[in-house]
């Protein structure tokens, strides 16, 4: 069964074009990985500086390869000096789903 991760993300005031620019980047780059089944961005209702990603793998060791992707470490490096808070990462195990 595939392995669902959902990242929320909060920009700083004032950087919420860039947070959505690179978060943009990497639905380019993410959804070409092999182990990659869905790879969805979403403003949080209401709020422009609120983001979350819909992340879905095969399994565990896709979500590992894209964590050691160029694109990934990139993201990871440009993008934490434009939040307000650390990065909201939940890694979820399906247990009765319609997916994966």
């Amino acid at each position: 069964m595939s392995n669902t991760i959902i990242a929320r993300f909060l920009a700083r005031p004032g950087n919420e074009q860039q947070v959505e620019g690179i978060l943009r980047e990497m639905i380019v780059h993410t959804r070409r990985e092999p182990g990659c089944l869905q790879y969805d961005l979403f403003r949080t209702s209401g709020s422009s500086a609120g983001f979350c990603l819909i992340e879905r793998y095969t399994d565990a060791a896709a979500i590992e390869a894209h964590r050691a992707t160029a694109h990934y470490k990139a993201y990871r490096a440009g993008i934490m000096d434009l939040l307000s808070a650390p990065i909201d990462v939940s890694i979820l195990e399906p247990l009765d789903c319609r997916t994966g």
